[in-house]
């Protein structure tokens, strides 16, 4: 059984930047037995990266649509995990007001990092959190998951070309904040070709150029890499062929 002390010392031989940020997508699953379960988990996390900024998505996409058109940034839950949900209810972290793809986030910065999400009307679009992990070259760690859960690439699609990933048609969503405050947030969402288990692909070319690197948290294989490899690689095949990561 693994404990606080026994993750510390796993993240510290991953080669985080503990003054970055760092978007951590995780299965609580894959890590093993743990003393203390997900709050140990995030415990870790979060003490090691106090000087920095540590997000994780709490994603709602698969809760609000047209039959359940509200976001709650208080209530409605994550539907990306329970971990993510244990997270955002923590003390000192701030949700963002994006009705389908909010982030959580916790440390230097955080409020601000996440601020002005209810004016995004795509996924990821220019401007928002997953833009901000981009301009600041953020760290991502997958833990326990692979390429598929990797969202940030889904921002790629949106910013370097890729066609037929967002529906032309909006969505009328509204978004309920802290404050009790009723905004409306429409999206064009992610339409029919879109899926995550194509990111797979990106995987081995990501490992064999150094921009992803191979590392273990508990029993969880980790894969860390920064964003702005990352997209440089995905753009360029986007440029080449629009259409390269969508399921058909």
């Amino acid at each position: 059984m693994y404990t606080k002390q026994d993750l510390l010392g796993h993240l510290q031989g991953l080669g985080i930047q503990r003054e970055g940020t760092l978007m951590v997508h995780l299965s609580y699953k894959a890590i093993g037995e743990v003393d203390g379960r997900g709050d140990t988990v995030l415990d870790a996390l979060a003490e090691y990266m106090e000087p920095g900024l540590l997000v994780l998505a709490s994603h709602t996409w698969a809760n609000v649509n047209v039959t359940n058109p509200v976001y709650d940034v208080l209530y409605t839950p994550s539907c990306v995990g329970a971990i993510t949900e244990l997270f955002r209810h923590r003390p000192g972290v701030h949700r963002s007001l994006h009705p389908t793809h909010s982030l959580a986030a916790l440390g230097a910065g955080a409020a601000q990092f996440v601020a002005g999400e209810e004016n995004i009307g795509t996924p990821c679009g220019e401007g928002g959190a997953y833009y901000k992990l981009w301009q600041r070259n953020a760290q991502i760690l997958l833990l326990g998951v692979n390429f598929s859960r990797n969202t940030f690439v889904h921002g790629i699609e949106e910013w370097d070309g890729a066609i037929d990933t967002i529906s032309p048609e909006k969505t009328d969503l509204y978004t309920i904040t802290a404050e009790g405050e009723r905004l409306y947030t429409p999206q064009n969402r992610h339409c029919a070709p879109v899926g995550s288990l194509t990111f797979t692909k990106l995987e081995p070319q990501a490992i064999q150029e150094g921009i992803v690197t191979l590392g273990h948290f508990g029993d969880a294989t980790t894969r860390l890499m920064n964003t702005v490899p990352l997209r440089e690689m995905t753009a360029a095949h986007l440029k080449k062929n629009p259409k390269y990561l969508l399921r058909y």
